[in-house]
């Protein structure tokens, strides 16, 4: 099917703390280089992001920072925008959870599906804190892991051996507000009947997608349908979060797991008046990019409630990562074993492109990946540097020492076997990153990219421009074989311009300038050709793109990571 429009959505961040590398290698730098490739490929495309302000993690943090769940997302809502911004991901949107425009979509989505009796309501018993007259939300129980004998786990999950728990699974479970021993009492709550679309899931999932999605994401969905569906709850009691719009549930939130997804359309409304197009007309292409943890929502359930709904569009694709960790562990943002963002640019200056490089190098495509300061300064110095770099700057270097800083006159009457080769890597690249790009395979793609470098550093390299010039007359032609290695080296910099532009948007411009284009328009359809630059074009003096990153740096960075101990 041929699409008119593209609809990319990014799992909305808690807005409960700052932004570290596991969430952009997670879901955010992926989405962000598709985006790019789209727009470059001058698609209608919109870019949909926004952070999630209804979970229980943030009013925990309110309680024990003695301060108000507003003042915790309007605080990080800010953080986490700026942080993006940093970084160059570029959404069209930014929006949040508790916007007005928000809490009405997601209640008229409720009432949809209640007046259409989707929902089956049930009285259940939950525990409850005698002292705060409250119930406890499964985060705000703590225990004994029955697993691993943690004695500080939550009742949905041990963040020390990852299993997730049900309160009822923790050995002595206590109140997190009080430190109480909870009590059981009966609650009102609607359930939505996830078992009733089994069927159609294990169809649209386990047939429909199957050659079509990652096999992290399809194995993960099989195996929850292989378990059987259960109704889930999609309210509880609470004083945070979007109220449940009927007369009987006074006290009643709308569960985060339901809302929040929600807030990818209540996102493009706030975006567009045309928010329907992107929703709901079948030219439309939706896709999902999130992280491991958020699989099961936007696989099964988020799809399911778009089902019982009608008329909106369904994901075309979820391209989800695996789990980034860190030297050698899994992130913990409570234990403050995480690498910031901010911090990271503000330690390294000017290197936004380097932690964009990195992450895409090291992605979690398929499997979780472990990121290491080591691994970061070897890649840095040895890809970025010494490859990619080297290759742009001793073009660059050559050009102004051999041929006056101009861009040399290309005699294609006097092209070597070698001269064609190079010519057809140049070319061919842009088929191999597009394909890899569509499919996802993000990784692939840059590793193409500084390959071409790579070649082009060889190419270089066998005709020794340095030594031809040192006997050039009229007894032979190399003059004309500088000029053409050298015209063929800026013609490929220049299409590597447009090749990296979607990983390395910084880099991407900087290239341009230094080859004397000075665009910023680097449309795709552009690129693959060998005509980019004009003989005689004056370039600009040579700038270095990359700096090696020293021992000292990094070995600071390990002690910080190992030795800080204050919670973001």
């Amino acid at each position: 099917m041929e699409y008119k429009r593209y609809l990319i959505t990014a799992a909305l961040p808690y807005a409960n703390g700052p932004l570290h590398i596991g969430h952009l290698a997670g879901c955010y730098l992926p989405a962000d280089i598709y985006v790019r490739y789209l727009r470059s490929r001058d698609r209608d495309v919109k870019f949909i992001c926004g952070s999630d302000e209804h979970g229980v993690p943030i009013t925990i943090r309110a309680i024990r920072e003695n301060t108000t769940s507003q003042n915790v997302v309007d605080l990080f809502h800010s953080t986490l925008k700026k942080s993006f911004e940093n970084i160059d991901i570029s959404f069209d949107i930014f929006s949040r959870t508790t916007s007005e425009i928000h809490r009405k979509t997601s209640q008229d989505f409720f009432l949809r599906l209640y007046e259409k009796n989707v929902f089956e309501e049930k009285e259940t018993e939950q525990f409850y804190d005698v002292e705060k007259s409250i119930y406890l939300a499964d985060r705000y129980i703590i225990g004994v892991c029955p697993f691993c004998q943690y004695d500080n786990a939550y009742g949905d999950q041990c963040e020390k051996c990852g299993n997730t728990l049900s309160p009822e699974q923790l050995i002595n479970p206590k109140s997190a507000l009080t430190n109480s021993t909870p009590i059981k009492k009966k609650t009102k709550h609607w359930f939505f009947p996830l078992n009733k679309f089994e069927s159609w899931l294990r169809d649209w999932i386990l047939v429909d997608k199957k050659d079509k999605w990652k096999i992290n994401v399809y194995n993960q969905c099989k195996s929850w349908l292989d378990q059987g569906l259960q109704p889930r709850s999609i309210t509880r009691d609470s004083d945070w979060g979007v109220p449940v719009p009927l007369e009987d549930a006074i006290g009643k939130v709308l569960y985060v797991w339901f809302e929040a997804p929600i807030g990818y359309i209540s996102a493009t409304k706030e975006l567009t008046d045309n928010w329907e197009k992107y929703w709901k007309q079948k030219d439309t292409k939706l896709i999902h990019f999130v992280g491991k943890d958020n699989i099961v929502f936007h696989c099964i359930i988020f799809p399911a409630m778009l089902k019982s709904y009608g008329n909106f569009i369904l994901p075309d694709n979820i391209p989800a990562n695996e789990f980034l960790n860190i030297e050698g562990k899994k992130v913990s943002t409570s234990r403050n074993w995480a690498v910031w963002v901010d911090d990271f640019i503000q330690d390294f200056k000017d290197s936004e492109d380097v932690l964009r490089f990195i992450l895409c190098s090291n992605s979690p495509e398929t499997k979780d990946f472990d990121f290491t300061w080591k691994d970061f300064q070897d890649r840095n110095n040895n890809e970025l540097v010494a490859t990619f770099g080297n290759f742009i700057h001793r073009t660059l270097i050559l050009t102004q020492k051999f041929c006056n800083g101009k861009v040399p006159v290309f005699s294609e009457d006097t092209l070597s076997s070698e001269d064609r080769v190079i010519m057809e890597e140049i070319v061919n690249t842009k088929k191999i990153v597009e394909s890899n790009i569509e499919l996802f395979k993000f990784k692939n793609a840059l590793f193409d990219i500084i390959e071409l470098s790579r070649k082009g550093n060889k190419f270089l390299q066998d005709v020794s421009p340095w030594i031809l010039a040192k006997s050039i007359n009229e007894e032979n032609n190399n003059r004309v074989i500088i000029d053409n290695c050298l015209h063929i080296c800026l013609q490929a910099i220049a299409n590597i311009a447009y090749y990296i532009n979607p990983f390395l948007p910084r880099t991407a411009n900087k290239l341009s300038f230094l080859i004397g284009t000075q665009t910023t328009n680097f449309q795709w359809d552009y690129c693959g050709k060998f005509n980019l630059l004009s003989s005689g074009t004056l370039l600009p003096t040579p700038e270095i793109l990359f700096r090696k990153i020293e021992d000292e740096e990094i070995e600071f960075q390990i002690q910080k990571l190992k030795g800080e101990t204050h919670v973001k």
